[in-house]
């Protein structure tokens, strides 16, 4: 588990623990990658990118191990569109369709299993409907990383894809939205946002919460960290079509709820939770380490 997370979350790794599992703050001593991220950054808070490293390596290492993927690469995304295809059938039962399909990004699975489905319309010249994909400000892989072949991992384990990075040994700022701390994003996902099909916005961590408080005291739903990015691009779409006088169908994938958060959200409500956006320094220098491989034409 992230340290990040696994440091913000107690509840979620007691409830780990309550069902027999045994979780270990990545980076760890239990691995070679980890021992290494450990002797050069001995308060890393971790990232999703060491954390796989961690888990390919126990599995590579291990013959009663397998590692399954859940996000990233294309096929996952593809596995997830049951989420959209379900939609799609919901909405025509209530004679609607989407003008705007709004979601979270970390690797993109979740988002992409939501709006694949309609974006196929968008690519046959049926519809015209936009789709917007948020992240956090102090991860902003889609809104300021660079489209180049990167590794999916920190210790380089993982085939080379073709993805908006920040590099794969960028460590984002330990942001409550644990899920959306990953260096980069899909293939398919990232060709959408860099050919026009697909936006890309970035909230910092208080202008998510003000959403997600928003939501649960309208809706009586907690979101999670994660998808109160998604909240947040929502409310504002909705502002903006009230005050244009344009009526729209937006739908919007709540990907996870907050119960787990509750320090988060305290943090939030008290004052508490800090403003934090990624740091120039940080991005070049993990940009630098994004491996020197021509794209196509």
């Amino acid at each position: 588990m992230v340290r990040a997370s696994f440091e913000q979350k107690p509840y979620r790794r007691v409830f780990m623990e309550t069902v027999g599992a045994t979780v270990v703050p990545s980076p760890s001593t239990e691995t070679q990658a980890g021992q290494k991220i450990l002797a050069e950054h001995p308060d890393s808070t971790g990232s999703l990118g060491i954390a796989i490293s961690e888990a390919l390596e126990i599995a590579a290492t291990n013959e009663d191990t397998n590692y399954s993927l859940g996000s990233v690469f294309n096929h996952v995304l593809m596995h997830q569109t049951v989420l959209g295809l379900e939609a799609k059938r919901q909405m025509e039962m209530a004679g609607e369709y989407p003008d705007v399909v709004i979601g979270c990004v970390g690797g993109g699975s979740n988002y992409a299993g939501l709006s694949y489905p309609f974006m196929a319309d968008r690519l046959a010249g049926k519809t015209s409907t936009r789709f917007v994909a948020t992240e956090p400000a102090a991860c902003p892989t889609l809104t300021k990383g660079r489209f180049a072949y990167d590794f999916g991992d920190t210790a380089e384990l993982t085939p080379l894809v073709p993805m908006y990075t920040l590099g794969h040994t960028f460590v984002p700022a330990p942001v409550h939205a644990g899920g959306l701390r990953y260096h980069g994003d899909a293939p398919s996902l990232s060709m959408l946002v860099k050919h026009g099909h697909m936006e890309a916005l970035a909230y910092t961590q208080n202008q998510a919460f003000e959403a997600g408080v928003q939501f649960a005291r309208t809706q009586g739903i907690v979101p999670g960290p994660e998808p109160t990015h998604a909240i947040r691009a929502v409310i504002d779409e909705a502002v903006e079509a009230r005050e244009a006088g344009q009526p729209r169908v937006i739908l919007f994938n709540l990907s996870g709820h907050g119960h787990f958060d509750m320090q988060a959200y305290d943090d939030y409500l008290h004052g508490r939770l800090p403003e934090v956006e990624f740091e120039q320094e940080a991005l070049d220098a993990g940009l630098a380490h994004v491996p020197d491989v021509p794209m196509p034409a």
